[in-house]
């Protein structure tokens, strides 16, 4: 057990900025100026003798491990463990060295003991807002996971009032609050992430599309559209159509084909206007995106290709391929791959697609991310790579 001295300097240590270490910088030779010079004209010249598109670096590096402040066990409420994404983020929290779940909450399990959790035995528990807010007044959890349904979690939230615990909510409860972090790391967000305590991890359809959009954005010409394929656990446990293996067997299921909730979360974290049209599918976990993108310019493949290289150089759960990538592969993978990038006759419009594992970083992977770096630890600590 963390004493309340030892908790407090955690969560002061976490939002002090490391100590820069000292550069010492080696002698540049005329030599080495004139071949960086004509590696730089190399990278930014295509092969038809024009200039690139390419940014040429990733402005959002992953902060890794240079950034970790801590190195004591955080100790974790789970509320709402009982479904697909809760049981994934049991199977990450078993096996990172710092994360130590203490409370778990089900309803439905109160009273059983959690299965797959080895570090010790934890016993579902059936937690009130009140119970929530009791144990974190006690000093019994450093970060709370709100992996409940949309429209459930804000009696938690309320009840934790300003605690300076962290709560990451999986929910689509808090993605246009921006009183809270936007927890997609890739985009813009790493150093807003580190020093929030309020972080709204994206849906499993936003964070792929997001990521598959957002290279391309000064290059718009129109508005994109975006075709959408889930696996059934997309849809949850609760029955529904959606998660009815026998009506989706050599079967596509659309829904909600307009003003889908995460169309408008992709268009607010933009800024533009696309069109998102979901479907179901019979398998159980995975996305494929496919998205048109209209070009405001005539463009190469090799240009856009290049400039999702650049964008996402460095990256450990970003990965640009050149073929389409497929479900199948991305399966229970934390991470997303983008490619395709087929080029039109005209040159003026491009067709991107990207897969993802809705259950890991569409959801649980992307949650530890956000732990790992709102708690001081090294962003990809405890996700297997």
């Amino acid at each position: 057990m963390i004493s309340a001295t030892a908790g407090a300097m955690r969560l002061g240590g976490r939002r002090v900025a490391p100590r820069a270490a000292s550069i010492v910088a080696a002698p540049v030779t005329r030599a080495s100026v004139g071949q960086r010079t004509a590696m730089a004209q190399a990278r930014y010249l295509s092969s038809t003798s024009r200039l690139s598109y390419a940014l040429n670096t990733n402005p959002n590096p992953p902060l890794g491990k240079k950034n970790a402040s801590n190195d004591a066990p955080s100790r974790i409420g789970l509320i709402g463990a009982r479904g697909y994404t809760g049981q994934a983020l049991i199977d990450l929290l078993n096996n990172h060295p710092n994360m130590d779940l203490q409370h778990v909450s089900s309803r439905e399990l109160d009273g059983q003991e959690l299965k797959g959790y080895t570090k010790r035995k934890v016993v579902y528990e059936n937690l009130s807002p009140e119970d929530v807010a009791r144990l974190d007044k006690d000093g019994k959890v450093d970060c709370w996971i709100m992996a409940l349904p949309n429209g459930v979690c804000k009696p938690y939230v309320q009840a934790l009032g300003q605690s300076s615990s962290v709560i990451v909510d999986i929910s689509a409860d808090y993605r246009f609050d921006n009183s809270w972090a936007y927890g997609l790391p890739e985009m813009l967000a790493r150093p807003k992430i580190a020093q929030s305590t309020r972080i709204s991890t994206p849906g499993c359809y936003s964070t792929g599309a997001l990521l598959a959009l957002n290279p391309i954005l000064e290059h718009l010409g129109a508005s994109p559209t975006i075709f959408g394929v889930s696996g059934y656990s997309g849809a949850g446990t609760k029955p529904s159509p959606r998660n009815d293996v026998a009506l989706l067997h050599d079967n596509l299921l659309p829904y909600s084909l307009t003003g889908h909730m995460h169309e408008r979360e992709i268009n607010h974290h933009l800024g533009i206007s696309s069109a998102f049209i979901p479907h179901c599918a019979s398998w159980f976990r995975g996305i494929h995106l496919t998205l048109n993108v209209p070009l405001n310019k005539t463009m190469t493949s090799r240009d856009i290709r290049q400039i999702y290289q650049d964008r996402y150089a460095g990256e450990k759960l970003v990965k640009v391929v050149g073929e389409a990538p497929l479900v199948r592969a991305i399966q229970n993978k934390h991470g997303v791959e983008i490619g395709g990038f087929a080029v039109d006759k005209t040159g003026q419009r491009v067709v991107v697609c990207a897969t993802i594992d809705n259950l890991n970083k569409g959801a649980a992977t992307q949650c530890l991310q956000n732990m790992n770096l709102a708690l001081g630890y090294g962003e990809y600590q405890g996700v297997p790579l």
